[in-house]
């Protein structure tokens, strides 16, 4: 069993008004095998977070620790991160001219692994892995997220996911611009990857249609810059029917937290 923990992170960003403290004390545990959603308004640093996980050169940490079986994330690169474990599907996935989906989806995993895989059982694993979601076999060779629409780049993310098999993926709101059948590829391609690997999930999202495919253990409300509140699944079903108000700072309001 893997252990994901977050100890007391505080991090900030550089906007045009100065320095801006967005993370506030972010304190949570993830274990293999366990799904954690993050729900909460806009603006509320459920995405800062996943960044900072990730080591975004934007979000610079002020304290805290993010530790992965005992060893801190934060004093690694982006790459010695996602070696370690980590994987971030990106909330707006960019593309990468030039680099075919092939070669940078085998170089990423060998990079992973320590080794380049087979040939044949790579190209076998790779067209099994796009067929179920539903992928056409013309992406393995065009370039990474160019010209794919919203629905392809997550489910190209998804296919990454699948291939580098991590310890812990984060989804920063894997869900955003799906329509109802997409939703439902990705959200199985995300399943059938847990089961084959059994890693921990931190799925950050603002609505439940996800958690009706991806079924969390714990539900947590993020505001303000940390945690406000955890419970089990019925949680979402309370946010979903209550909103996010009670949890905001006082005097802001929903409206205001979408600004």
């Amino acid at each position: 069993m893997s252990t994901l923990e977050i100890k007391n992170l505080y991090a900030s960003v550089e906007t045009k008004e100065g320095r801006k403290q967005i993370l506030r004390g972010v304190n949570l545990t993830v274990n293999s095998g366990e799904i954690h959603a993050i729900m909460g308004p806009n603006g509320s640093g459920k995405s800062t977070l996943a960044y900072t996980l990730a080591g975004h050169p934007k979000y610079e940490v002020d304290s805290g620790q993010a530790l992965l079986d005992g060893e801190d994330l934060l004093l690694m690169t982006p790459d010695e991160r996602a070696k370690a474990g980590l994987f971030l599907a990106m909330q707006y996935p960019v593309e990468v001219p030039g680099v075919s989906m092939t070669n940078f989806l085998r170089t990423a995993v060998t990079e992973v692994s320590g080794e380049a895989p087979a040939i044949r059982t790579w190209t076998k694993e790779l067209t099994a892995a796009m067929k179920q979601l539903k992928m056409d076999p013309k992406f393995a060779t065009r370039s990474v997220n160019e010209g794919f629409s919203g629905g392809e780049k997550k489910r190209a993310e998804v296919l990454q996911l699948e291939m580098l098999k991590p310890k812990f993926a984060v989804l920063d709101e894997t869900d955003s611009g799906l329509d109802v059948d997409a939703l439902r590829i990705v959200s199985e391609g995300v399943n059938r990857a847990k089961a084959a690997n059994d890693f921990g999930v931190l799925m950050v999202t603002h609505y439940t249609r996800i958690l009706k495919y991806i079924k969390p253990d714990i539900v947590h409300v993020f505001a303000d810059g940390h945690f406000v509140k955890t419970g089990g699944p019925e949680l979402a079903d309370e946010l979903e029917e209550r909103g996010y108000d009670e949890y905001l700072p006082e005097g802001s309001d929903s409206e205001s937290a979408l600004a």
